[in-house]
């Protein structure tokens, strides 16, 4: 069963006024939305769906965040339905990421656009029900609705490999977590050089994003991966807290404000992180600002 999150508290500088953490989930185990059957794990027992809505807007404003973008979570398998629902229900500064899979009709991608989702989720290391192929087809179709891809890779093995294809796309792709590097948190690998030139030629964004993931707190092992996306491109780069941290897979349990500080610690200025936190999401997410 996935962990509870530690209880918001302040950070040691907020988010400004528009902020948007970009990577949350919304799950639950209270029986109101159905649990897919091959998860690796159950969601906190006893939190209901709108127990977990506070618990998610508690986080939001205690470290200053008024807008968000709630990623679907494999535990609820394939259907979107808890992600549609906390999307509606946080109100027009939310928006969503879901899952389709290969040859997801017309149909289906207008209803995603209709819920104010924005994006479909990719994963490149695990597999799932979208394949790099499909999403490659789905491209145009995505772009016309004003829909982007979102991607979880390892930049170090996967990154050099597509780059080609990924320049390619009518639409705009995001990747996960710092492109996650699975073989030792260098800059210097061929997959995350290519990222960040990808980075830097504004043709993907980047998510600051899970480094709780890759070393332990204060999580200065990433500094310098976190820092060369930046320098690379900082109209490109988003932050997302990954709350409440599920599939851990050995990795601690973060306190979001932790996560913030040690973004804080690595942003060069006051208008690099304003452009971070508010405007690119903002641009991305179609936030008015």
């Amino acid at each position: 069963m996935a962990g509870m999150p530690p209880a918001a508290r302040a950070p040691r500088k907020t988010a400004p006024p528009g902020a948007c953490d970009t990577h949350v989930h919304i799950v639950t185990a209270s029986g109101e939305y159905p649990l897919w059957d091959g998860r690796v794990e159950d969601p906190v027992h006893g939190i209901t769906f709108d127990e977990w809505l506070g618990i998610y807007r508690t986080h939001l404003d205690t470290l200053g965040f008024t807008r968000g973008v709630i990623v679907h979570s494999i535990l609820h398998g394939t259907e979107n339905d808890v992600t549609f629902e906390a999307v509606r229900r946080m109100g027009p500064g939310f928006r969503g990421v879901g899952l389709l899979p290969d040859g997801a009709t017309q149909a289906q991608m207008d209803d995603f656009a209709d819920r104010n989702m924005s994006a479909v989720r990719l994963n490149y290391v695990h597999g799932g029900v979208l394949t790099w192929d499909g999403a490659r087809r789905m491209a145009p179709a995505l772009a016309d609705r004003g829909l982007h891809i979102q991607m979880l890779a390892h930049a170090d093995r996967h990154l050099a490999e597509i780059a080609d294809d990924v320049r390619q796309l009518p639409t705009d792709v995001v990747f996960d977590h710092i492109g996650w590097p699975a073989d030792g948190l260098t800059v210097a690998s061929e997959g995350f050089q290519a990222l960040c030139a990808l980075l830097a030629d504004g043709q993907v964004w980047v998510k600051l994003s899970a480094v709780y993931r890759m070393c332990d707190a204060p999580y200065a092992a990433t500094d310098a991966l976190v820092a060369a996306l930046i320098a690379a491109n900082p109209e490109r780069c988003l932050w997302g807290s990954d709350w409440p941290h599920l599939m851990l897979a050995g990795a601690g349990m973060p306190e979001g404000a932790d996560l913030l500080d040690a973004f804080d610690r690595v942003v060069p200025d006051d208008a690099t992180r304003q452009r971070i936190l508010v405007e690119n999401p903002a641009r991305l997410f179609g936030f008015d600002t």
